[in-house]
């Protein structure tokens, strides 16, 4: 099976070109980094016509996850490489319904990430930490911290996806509002572990921020991958990044 292999500030996927079925086990063993290709994830993308796409996406840990932000641009860029629409905006059908995206002259990609929404309460405390739940399609849960860079991720980002307040499990992020304009952040991603960046945690974490810290969009998201820059228009997040090809190859 062909694949292509894409990243965005640094979260990687294995991008299958549909139709395919994909496997949960296949998931797990292209996304092992010391026996496989090395992934935090595996996109399957597809041309619906028009400027229209598709996009299925599993967590390296071979579950499927309900979307992916970094994945979005892949999947722009990807369609936009092999011609399967035009220049301009193009529709990419998800699990959490159709989102726009387009490809733009500086090479980055634009893309709208969902319609983030605070949970059901404000706040819960789990492993000792206070916990903001925001959902953006999938499940995050945005904790306030001095310094995500001493930030102790490894071992409360586990103990905060798998606490029994987020049945499905959750993504984490640890986020310090450094100006009213920029934040920095690191990511514990549901079945994956810590990555160098995440799109819909950006937004989970932009949101919370201007929910909660007063910050005004958009603001710039610091990730160990780089930066993501985030727009809150009314009710929708766009997110602005590269989708980049790191190289092509073949799999059994």
């Amino acid at each position: 099976m062909d694949f292509v292999k894409m990243e965005g500030l640094g979260n990687d996927f294995v991008v299958i070109e549909g139709p395919a079925m994909i496997s949960s086990a296949q998931v797990r063993e292209w996304c092992d980094r010391r026996f496989g290709i090395g992934a935090d994830g595996v996109l399957l993308a597809a041309p619906l016509g028009g400027q229209k796409v598709s996009m299925e996406y599993w967590n390296a840990d071979g579950h499927r996850a309900e979307m992916c932000g970094n994945g979005l641009r892949c999947v722009a860029m990807l369609a936009r490489r092999r011609g399967w629409v035009n220049d301009g905006p193009m529709e990419i059908e998800t699990a959490v319904g159709p989102l726009g995206a387009e490809v733009l002259d500086n090479g980055l990609v634009r893309a709208l990430t969902g319609h983030p929404k605070k949970g059901a309460v404000d706040s819960i405390d789990v492993a000792g930490v206070t916990v903001r739940p925001v959902t953006v399609g999938n499940p995050h849960a945005v904790v306030f911290v001095d310094d995500p860079l001493t930030a102790e991720v490894q071992e409360l980002g586990p103990r905060i996806e798998r606490d029994p307040s987020f049945p499905e499990g959750t993504n984490v992020e640890f986020v310090k509002v450094e100006s009213g304009s920029r934040i920095r952040m690191r990511i514990w991603e549901r079945g994956v572990g810590e990555t160098m960046a995440s799109g819909t945690g950006a937004t989970a974490a932009a949101f919370a921020a201007a929910l909660y810290q007063g910050t005004q969009s958009p603001v710039e998201v610091l990730l160990p991958g780089g930066i993501l820059v985030v727009e809150l228009v009314d009710a929708e997040a766009w997110v602005t990044g590269p989708g980049n090809f790191v190289y092509s190859g073949t799999v059994g």
